[in-house]
């Protein structure tokens, strides 16, 4: 059992890309065919320069989206804050225009009162001089 662990572990550590260590050994027996071995380290090289630039790409644009993901996630937090302020101003409006119109009825009441209390003092004035 321990021994079949180690012997998936070394088989492992040579998979790339998904593939095994015997189908990259057969390209690269396919590439010393076709390339010669005066050209194979110039072209390795080419190869691991693209798969470094590939990484590097594929990294900055990870790094790109999180950012994008991050901003919008902020944007979706200030619209929340900002319907919550909006709410509380709504609130605050309408809780104002209830005093307004409270104290407008009490001063309504006041001149009412005054008036009546006015009349009838003219009222009195009008039966003492009759």
């Amino acid at each position: 059992s321990l021994a079949k662990i180690k012997n998936l572990i070394y088989i492992k550590r040579f998979t790339m890309f998904g593939l095994g260590f015997s189908e990259i050994m057969i390209i690269a027996i396919i590439a010393v065919l076709f390339l010669g071995p005066d050209k194979l380290p110039s072209a390795m090289m080419d190869i691991a320069k693209f798969f470094r630039n590939a990484k590097n790409t594929i990294g900055n644009i990870k790094d790109s989206l999180e950012q994008e993901i991050n901003v919008s996630e902020i944007k979706e937090e200030a619209l929340a804050y900002k319907k919550e302020l909006l709410d509380a101003q709504d609130k605050i409006s309408r809780v104002t225009d209830l005093d307004d119109m409270i104290n407008g009825m009490e001063e309504e009441e006041e001149s009412k009162a005054i008036t009546k209390k006015t009349t009838v003092n003219l009222d009195k004035k009008e039966s003492k001089n009759v």
